[in-house]
C-alpha cells in the first residue's frame, strides 16, 4: 500500500483525499492545509492524521508520496521540497503562473529520479484516451485536424478569477495539454483571439478574457483548434474530435445516463450534461491516482510529467502573446 499525503484541502484536495482513501492500493497517510479546520474536516471523514506543516509531511517516514493541491503560487516551492525529500509527487496544474519560475524549478530538479506527475486529468478520460488510441492504431488514418471544445457552465467567483492567472493559464492550459496529447507532435505555431462577452466589466478590470479561440499548428501541418467559453448555459461542455484520412474519432459529453425521450411534440430529449469537472471526469480522477500509484510502486516515470506541465504553460504564454500582439507566434520565441 502506497502511503500518500495530500497538501491542500480545498475543493480538489478534498476530492483527491477521498479518492486516495478509497483506492485499493493506497492509504491516505495524512493531510495538511494552512487553514487547519479544512485539514481537520478531511481527517474527520477519512481517519487520516493532520500534519502541522508541509515540512512535517516531507520529513515523515510514514509518507511514501505526496499530492500537491495547494494554491498555485505554492506549487513550484512544494514540488522542489518533495523532490529534495525523495518523495514522488503528483502536482496539480499549473506548476506556476510564471514561466520563468517554472523554468527555474526545472533547473532545480534536473536529473532527479523522483517520479513527478502533473495533474492533467483529461488524458485519463476513457473517451479522450480512446480518441488517441484511434489515431495511434491507424484506425482513422493520417491525422489532419483536432477540435477541442471546453466550456464552463458559468463564470467562477470573482475572487478566484482575480488570482487564477487568466483563462489561458487556468482553463485553456488543460486543452493545450490535450492538444499535445492528441496530436502526438509538438506545436510550432500559435494563433489566438480573445473576447470579453460574458462579463466585460470584470474582464476589463482584470485584463482577462472569457471567450477564447486558439489555433495550433505542428511542423507537419497538423492543426488543433481550441474553443473556450466561461459560460455555457446548457452545462459543462467537453468534447474532443480528431479528423483523419480514414474517418473521425469523437469523445462526447457525459450525462447521468444515455436514455433519450421521443414524443409527439419533441425528439431526443436527454438528461442535462454532468455539472462540472469533478463529476464529468470522475473516472479520469480515479485513473490518475492509479497511474501515480503504479509509478511509485514500479519506479517508472508517469505518462504525464513535469515537462508536459512546462510545455503547456509555454503554449498558454504563446497564446496570450498572440492575442496581445495580434499575430501568429512561433513557440520557439518562448521555449
Amino acid at each position: 500500500m502506497i502511503r500518500i499525503a495530500v497538501l491542500g484541502c480545498g475543493r480538489i484536495g478534498v476530492m483527491h483525499a477521498a479518492n486516495i482513501a478509497a483506492h485499493p492500493r493506497a492509504v491516505l497517510a495524512g493531510v495538511f492545509d494552512i487553514h487547519a479546520p479544512a485539514a481537520q474536516a478531511v481527517a474527520a471523514k477519512t481517519g487520516a492524521q493532520v500534519f502541522g506543516s508541509a515540512e512535517a509531511v516531507f520529513a515523515s517516514a510514514d509518507v511514501d508520496a505526496v499530492l500537491i493541491a495547494t494554491a498555485t503560487d505554492t506549487h513550484a516551492d512544494l514540488l522542489e521540497l518533495a523532490v529534495a525529500a525523495g518523495k514522488p509527487v503528483l502536482c496539480e496544474k499549473p506548476i506556476d503562473l510564471s514561466l520563468e519560475r517554472v523554468n527555474r524549478c526545472a533547473t532545480t530538479i534536473a536529473g532527479t529520479k523522483v517520479a513527478i506527475q502533473l495533474g492533467f486529468v483529461r488524458r485519463f478520460d476513457p473517451g479522450h484516451a480512446a480518441v488517441r488510441r484511434a489515431i495511434t492504431s491507424g484506425e482513422i488514418g493520417e491525422l489532419h485536424q483536432v477540435v477541442i471544445t471546453s466550456r464552463d457552465p458559468g463564470m467562477p467567483p470573482p475572487a478566484y478569477t482575480a488570482v487564477s492567472g487568466g483563462i489561458l493559464r487556468d482553463m485553456t492550459i488543460h486543452d493545450l495539454d490535450m492538444a499535445r496529447f492528441i496530436l502526438g507532435e509538438e506545436v510550432t505555431e500559435v494563433f489566438a483571439t480573445g473576447s470579453r462577452l460574458v462579463d466585460p466589466a470584470l474582464m476589463d478590470k482584470l485584463g482577462d478574457y472569457d471567450t477564447v479561440t486558439v489555433v495550433l499548428k505542428t511542423a507537419s501541418g497538423k492543426q488543433a483548434i481550441i474553443n473556450n467559453s466561461r459560460q455555457a448555459v446548457y452545462g459543462y461542455d467537453q468534447r474532443v474530435e480528431a479528423l483523419g484520412t480514414k474517418g473521425m474519432a469523437l469523445s462526447e459529453n457525459r450525462r447521468a445516463h444515455e436514455m433519450t425521450l421521443h414524443k409527439a411534440d419533441f425528439t431526443d430529449r436527454a438528461e442535462p450534461l454532468l455539472n462540472f469537472f469533478i463529476e464529468r471526469y470522475r473516472e479520469a480522477f480515479d485513473a490518475e491516482i492509479s497511474e501515480f500509484v503504479d509509478a511509485v510502486e514500479t519506479g517508472r516515470a508517469p505518462s504525464v510529467g513535469f515537462e508536459d506541465g512546462r510545455l503547456a504553460l509555454v503554449l498558454a504564454e504563446a497564446a496570450l502573446k498572440s492575442i496581445t500582439e495580434g499575430r501568429v507566434v512561433a513557440v520557439k520565441e518562448l521555449n
